[in-house]
């Protein structure tokens, strides 16, 4: 079968996420580099694309030449990749799916609510893809916890305890590195700093397994670096649809931790945990019984989770691969096969719903506000 055509709008030479998505795209076969606009500095964003193999004349400038370029073509790309500044999400991936091209926007997928509600509903007049790389809800074992609730292996679930927390931004001399100190300046980030960048994964995260969405929450933020504007470690406190009871810890000063994702799951029958470190394993434990390790690539698990591992039992499968499962997924609903489990643009909405509640909740020394969107309250 034919490859799909593909093309990425930031993520140039040098970025942090730009390589995931290179790997993931491409990982499987599905998707070819067809276009780009990489860099701020176009003639260095086209000389990286052909450098990749772009042809010149779908190396863009910017991403408006791109989208003026790639319109009028009969091979226009099938997806377009948005991994730009925050600040900048909302315009190009509305712009796109306007002209009718399916999306995949990093996140957060816009800076408002607002914003938010308005990619929801040009996505569903479009008839568009809208999605966003919340990549480590496709990690086959986090997809094995969400089959593992929806088939009532641990009974209802009562508590959901995660964190997203590192200790890289801990180091008060390092405040003014620029790659850092974007993350802090609400300019740059928006109204939240720590909790917009890491916390949402961690609350996407929960909802996802729980199969449930959050309602209501209560906040304290703390920045602990006094230059710093936005909060750089938070607190949540998070109820859920069905009654789940969720506490949330997010922070970027928690000295010797490194990646520090991790998130548990405790039903009425069982309880689970597992962590973006060791993203290979799930630790069980029904209830008055031994904890158990459920290793990915072993038989009995479920197909959400079997058809997602690519190697053996006991080799890991890292962050590039679980990008690469959202481009899988991508590829096969662009197909028109459904694909369920794939985050979409009502996904980044309720998570940017959550940061503003979360912001709200904590200027207002914790009060409980309402999480959802006002589209679906």
């Amino acid at each position: 079968m034919a490859k799909l055509n593909w093309g990425m709008i930031g993520g140039g030479e040098g970025s942090q996420i730009g390589p995931a998505h290179r790997l993931g795209a491409q990982a499987d076969g599905n998707f070819v580099l067809a276009a780009g606009a990489l860099d701020v500095d176009a003639e260095k964003g086209r000389a990286y694309a052909q450098s990749l193999g772009v042809a010149a004349d779908r190396a863009y400038a910017n991403w408006q030449e791109m989208l003026d370029g790639e319109t009028g073509r009969a091979d226009r790309v099938d997806l377009v990749t948005v991994a730009t500044p925050n600040s900048t999400h909302f315009e190009i991936t509305k712009a796109f799916l306007e002209a009718g091209f399916n999306v995949l926007c990093e996140k957060p997928m816009t800076m408002t609510v607002e914003e938010g509600e308005e990619i929801v509903r040009v996505a569903k007049a479009s008839g568009k893809i809208c999605a966003v790389n919340y990549c480590y809800s496709a990690y086959p074992m986090v997809r094995e916890m969400r089959h593992m609730v929806r088939t009532g292996q641990i009974g209802k679930v009562r508590l959901i305890v995660a964190n997203f927390s590192h200790g890289h931004h801990g180091d008060a001399t390092d405040a003014d590195n620029p790659r850092v100190r974007w993350r802090y300046d609400p300019a740059m980030a928006g109204v939240s700093g720590q909790f917009a960048d890491c916390g949402i994964h961690a609350m996407h995260m929960a909802s996802f397994i729980a199969d449930d969405q959050v309602r209501s929450l209560s906040a304290d933020f703390a920045s602990t670096i006094p230059s710093r504007e936005l909060e750089d470690d938070a607190m949540v406190n998070f109820r859920m649809e069905g009654g789940t009871v969720g506490r949330l810890w997010t922070s970027s000063v928690a000295i010797g931790r490194q990646h520090g994702f991790d998130i548990q799951v405790f039903g009425e029958t069982g309880g689970m945990r597992w962590a973006s470190e060791q993203p290979n394993q799930v630790f069980y434990t029904p209830v008055g019984g031994r904890t158990q390790i459920m290793e990915k690539g072993e038989g009995g698990l479920s197909d959400e989770a079997t058809r997602l591992s690519r190697v053996a039992i006991a080799h890991p499968e890292g962050f590039p691969l679980a990008v690469a499962n959202i481009y899988v997924d991508l590829a096969a609903a662009i197909k028109g096969e459904r694909r369920d489990g794939l985050p979409t643009a009502e996904d980044g909405l309720r998570s940017m719903a959550a940061v503003y509640a979360s912001v709200g909740s904590a200027k207002d020394n914790g009060a409980w506000v309402d999480a959802r969107p006002p589209m679906f309250q």
